[in-house]
């Protein structure tokens, strides 16, 4: 890994489950603890409205960045996210990143579809447009700008197919990777994105990568890993069953699994859900899930993964607890008290060589 290389950038998903106030509370621990960023999903029937828990994060917060992760321009018009992220950014000064994607349990609950390829280049370059402070032609009926504008907010894309992921290289200006952390997976995910952005004769070593990983310190991986069943199975259910194969995780999974709301991922009662799933997903292949896609271990192992995703390119994480409805709380204690001062110090390899 290069000497001159920045520090990996470690932050944590944190949903707005609760009011912004209480929200914020688990923020500034993370900030406490040393975590880079938090980064807030957004999902107008499963949680408080993001933007406004970011406010609220912004004005009781000093030093972490805060981000989506992520919201969409289907439930909330380009025009309409483009004033929100303004709104956040000026009290966020330079700690604000807009993270966008298709939709998923945005859209899902309420009958809508994900957002295209073809939509999603074009919303995020109104966004852009209109952060810059310069007019956009709204389907040839009328020109408009956004007042007080604030540019310096950056446009992270995540992305998981081929497609998005070279859009993401060729316009955003950083990409949140949904791949996971498997050295296979997240290969395939990168290079992918250098692609668009040598199309676009643009240097894919300049575009921060963020990898999002669910996350637990743990001794025990094959208790933990049972709660992922869902996860998996969704995976499998969404076209990523080609990428567990690489894994050697063979699942067959039917296109709709009834009895869990509101989704596999999201599922209301997780305990419920995790039974439902077994009937697809084994203990060994969730275990094998947890090993290759996850970041399940103890502090050191988890250290490790992180020095080595590092070396490989990856400029940021975000890490995931398995839940929605609750916040990350066990997770960032451990991670802030365990792996963030022990990811700060040389690795044994490079200390060896002093």
């Amino acid at each position: 890994m290069s000497a001159t290389r920045a520090p990996l950038r470690v932050g944590i998903r944190v949903p707005p489950c609760d009011r912004a106030d209480r929200v914020v509370e688990t923020v500034r621990r993370a900030e406490q603890l040393g975590f880079h960023d938090v980064w807030f999903p957004d999902s107008q029937l499963l949680w408080r409205d993001v933007f406004t828990t970011l406010t609220a994060a912004a004005l009781g917060t000093e030093r972490i960045g805060l981000g989506t992760a992520v919201t969409n321009l289907a439930t909330r018009h380009p025009a309409v996210v483009a004033s929100a992220a303004r709104s956040v950014a000026e009290l966020a000064l330079g700690r604000f990143t807009l993270g966008l994607g298709v939709g998923n349990s945005s859209v899902g609950p309420i009958g809508l579809r994900q957002t295209t390829s073809a939509a999603m280049r074009e919303g995020l370059g109104m966004v852009r447009a209109l952060l810059d402070g310069n007019e956009w032609d709204f389907e040839g009926k009328v020109r408009s700008r956004l007042r007080d504008p604030q540019p310096r907010v950056p446009l992270h894309l995540a992305a998981s197919g081929p497609k998005n992921l070279r859009l993401a290289g060729e316009i955003a200006d950083g990409v949140i990777l949904l791949s996971g952390v498997s050295p296979r997976t997240l290969k395939g995910a990168t290079d992918r994105v250098r692609e668009g952005a040598e199309a676009a004769g643009r240097s894919a070593d300049d575009i921060p990568l963020t990898v999002s990983a669910f996350c637990a310190v743990t001794d025990d991986i094959e208790a933990e890993a049972r709660l992922l069943k869902p996860i998996c199975a969704s995976i499998a259910q969404n076209g990523g069953a080609p990428f567990l194969a690489l894994a050697g995780i063979d699942v067959d999974v039917p296109a709709r699994i009834e009895g869990i709301y509101p989704d596999l991922v999201h599922a209301e009662d997780r305990d419920r859900a995790v039974e439902i799933c077994s009937a697809w997903i084994s203990d060994e292949a969730v275990l094998r899930f947890a090993r290759e896609f996850c970041l399940f271990g103890t502090a050191e192992q988890i250290t490790e993964r992180l020095r080595a995703l590092h070396a490989t390119g990856v400029t940021g994480v975000f890490l995931q607890h398995v839940g929605s409805y609750d916040p990350p709380t066990e997770l960032i204690e451990a991670v802030g008290t365990s792996v963030l001062p022990a990811l700060s110090l040389p690795s044994p390899a490079k200390a060896g060589h002093r």
